[in-house]
């Protein structure tokens, strides 16, 4: 059995989130010790770093959770764990996609400043001016 620190290290979720997570229902509640302290087995430490992995991948908890519920699926009922890595790679397409507008645009309001700075900066001018901007960000 482990206790909550031991779990926060094994995977490197920090305690409340650990805690935060047994609220929401996407880690079981464990028993307590006579000292009152919580006890996990090896079950709860896979599933915490499933969570883990799945929030490092992006997928917001709502979809953690769905993956969960499947656990001892069979069937067409599994096509929903494939629907949701689907929609999590489109959403990580629209985010890369976005990032790259914004960095495009960060390279124009760079490249607005000839370094002289005699009268007013560019740059800062360029930050305060959305009018130019080539694209919605």
């Amino acid at each position: 059995m482990l206790s909550i620190g031991e779990m926060s290290r094994c995977t490197g979720v920090k305690i409340p989130t650990i805690r935060f997570y047994e609220d929401k229902g996407l880690l079981q509640a464990t028993a307590r010790s006579e000292g009152n302290q919580r006890r996990y087995d090896r079950t709860a430490l896979q599933r915490l770093s499933f969570i883990r992995h799945a929030r490092d991948l992006g997928l917001p908890l709502d979809d953690i959770a769905a993956l969960i519920s499947l656990e001892g699926a069979d069937g067409t009922t599994l096509d929903r764990a494939h629907d949701i890595a689907r929609r999590q790679q489109a959403r990580l397409r629209d985010r890369i996609d976005s990032l790259q507008r914004l960095e495009q645009e960060l390279a124009r309001i760079a490249a607005a400043c000839d370094g002289r700075h005699e009268d007013s900066c560019a740059v800062l001018h360029a930050f305060g001016d959305h009018g130019p901007c080539s694209s919605p960000h």
